[in-house]
């Protein structure tokens, strides 16, 4: 177990030269009353004065006093002004990258794709063999590469499409919301029902009704909503009733 300091009695006594150094450090905030003073090391003692200012609360003035060997004269090391177990502190500073999130990009932001993000993976790039030298093989290649729209630096790794399939499925175009339960109808029966390409049109799609808070935002299979295509006015099965002032028929 370590052995605890023992308090220099110079550098105890040496609460006025601590004091003075607070207020020149504190100035407007001051110096309160003293609370203690604690051995730091051998002929080395902290001071410590409350801090009065009312911004401050449980902070308190920390005033670091030493000696040298066979020295009767005691000098100040540092002034700190530090919180206490009660203090108001500011939250734990976070990175920009950590702290953004979804719905803060706004015109004219960049937001730097990280070289180790997991949603992407590397895709198929053109090579440096210009198109007039590229073997027959290479361009059916390239072909299918663009119908399947991998013709892209980067591409959505697995990990990033499992993501968003997670993300889509717990939000608004879910099919578990209120807007679903009450719908006549799921989406995969709507003519308004875009499904996307690829393995992700199995389960989602782009809703294409003007009318509906999802219009132009993806939506699940199992989505659905009052406006379904399938929803159509009813036909009047009554005529309207005889006028009983006849304001239309012109007589001749």
């Amino acid at each position: 177990m370590p052995v605890a300091e023992v308090l220099d009695r110079t550098c105890a006594d040496a609460v006025g030269l601590a004091r003075a150094a607070a207020i020149a450090r504190g100035g407007v905030m001051g110096v309160g009353d003293h609370l203690g003073v604690v051995a730091e090391d051998v002929r080395v003692a902290t001071h410590l004065f409350a801090c009065p200012h009312p911004g401050y609360p449980g902070w308190s003035w920390q005033v670091t006093v030493a000696r040298a060997s066979r020295a009767k004269v005691v000098t100040v090391s540092e002034v700190t002004l530090m919180p206490g177990q009660t203090s108001l502190l500011a939250p734990r500073w976070v990175p920009w990258s950590e702290r953004v999130g979804a719905g803060d990009l706004t015109p004219g932001v960049l937001m730097p794709t990280p070289d180790n993000d997991p949603r992407v993976e590397p895709g198929f790039v053109v090579t440096e063999v210009p198109p007039s030298h590229e073997p027959a093989e290479w361009s059916a290649t390239r072909a299918v590469v663009a119908e399947l729209g991998l013709g892209r630096e980067r591409v959505l790794s697995p990990y990033g499409r499992d993501e968003a399939v997670e993300r889509w499925v717990i939000g608004p175009g879910g099919p578990d919301n209120p807007m679903t339960h009450q719908a006549p109808a799921s989406c995969e029966t709507c003519a308004y029902f875009v499904a996307l390409s690829g393995p992700m049109g199995r389960v989602f799609g782009v809703c294409a009704n003007e009318y509906t808070p999802s219009d132009g935002r993806v939506v699940s299979r199992e989505h659905g909503c009052g406006a379904h295509s399938d929803v159509v006015e009813p036909t009047r099965s009554e005529q309207s009733a005889v006028p009983a002032w006849d304001t239309m028929t012109v007589d001749f």
